[in-house]
């Protein structure tokens, strides 16, 4: 197996189309189709499901892809490691919530492409951290929601992230292809750690309300997306996230769309509007581009409008 074929694969994955993502890749299309046949012959699985009109991911792709992310993911890292131990190049200093999300990492691999010299420092850090840290000069940038009210934060948004239910995958729920929110009312809801998540935990609790029920609150709190999964696959309890969690993928659950009402999450850049960083517009512009090709901005609307909570914050500007 080699990483080239990897990184085709989950580019194929993102683009679920062998043309767009053989260009993307700067390969022909009978190039990037033989690298995937042979990937799954080596691997003695199915990762695609193919006709004539789409390419789908068969459950074995959808566990192999979160799996393949992190291999690059680390790959990358291991060779910025390299490059920083003989480059005194300045390190642009990245905000994550949680490491088990894609969107600072697809963002991260799209300015990388461009601009191999910029080293990276990322750091994990809850949102309530995340603006200290942009606020006091130790972080150039972040991944977040947009703040009500922050001096000196600018924001833009970036990904509209439809928000589901993580579930066993011999839950009753499991069966839907989408789930409506009135349908956790009977069930016992896992929230993250308030210190790391409070917007998330907000907007589901608000969720909840708007269908008419207070929900049941698991007791306890994991400070990952991968540790709550391990709750969820323990029957323990159920789990909301949005779609771009890569536990999403996990083997053994099962994520499906929350409707009545459909909600996104709005994933913001975040940055301090005095921090010099030269590094702080090219990472923009590669999330503007990378959020235009795949749609983020573009999220599928519900087939009757309905009300409830809005997660777009006022707050949130597009600089």
């Amino acid at each position: 197996m080699e990483l080239r074929q990897l990184r085709y694969f989950v580019t194929l994955a993102e683009e679920l189309h062998f043309g767009r993502a053989a260009a993307r890749e700067h390969i022909v299309q009978s190039a990037l189709s033989q690298q995937i046949q042979r990937l799954e012959r080596e691997l003695g699985v199915q990762l695609l499901e193919r006709t004539t009109h789409r390419v789908d991911l068969t459950p074995a792709g959808a566990a192999f892809l979160a799996e393949a992310r992190l291999i690059l993911d680390h790959v990358g890292r291991a060779v910025q490691a390299a490059r920083n131990a003989v480059t005194s190049a300045p390190t642009l200093r990245v905000g994550i919530i949680d490491a088990g999300y894609d969107s600072m990492p697809q963002i991260l691999r799209e300015l990388q492409r461009g601009h191999p010299d910029i080293r990276i420092h990322q750091v994990e850090a809850g949102t309530p951290e995340q603006y200290r840290q942009l606020a006091d000069g130790r972080l150039d940038i972040a991944i977040g929601t947009a703040p009500q009210t922050s001096v000196g934060v600018v924001s833009r948004l970036i990904r509209l992230d439809p928000l589901g239910v993580l579930v066993p995958d011999d839950h009753r729920l499991a069966g839907m292809d989408q789930v409506p929110v009135a349908a956790l009312a009977d069930e016992l809801l896992l929230l993250g750690e308030e210190a790391q998540t409070p917007e998330l935990n907000q907007l589901v609790l608000e969720l909840c309300r708007s269908a008419g029920f207070t929900p049941s609150i698991y007791q306890g709190t994991v400070e990952s997306s991968r540790a709550a999964a391990d709750l969820v696959l323990q029957h323990r309890c159920v789990h909301c996230l949005p779609s771009s969690s890569r536990t999403s993928n996990r083997p053994g659950t099962t994520w499906r769309p929350l409707t009545e009402p459909v909600t996104h999450y709005p994933w913001s850049l975040l940055w301090h509007d005095a921090n010099p960083s030269p590094h702080i517009a090219t990472v923009i512009n590669s999330a503007r581009d990378l959020a235009e090709r795949l749609g983020w901005l573009r999220p599928a609307e519900p087939e009757q409008p309905v009300d409830g909570p809005t997660l777009t914050r006022q707050g949130d500007e597009t600089a």
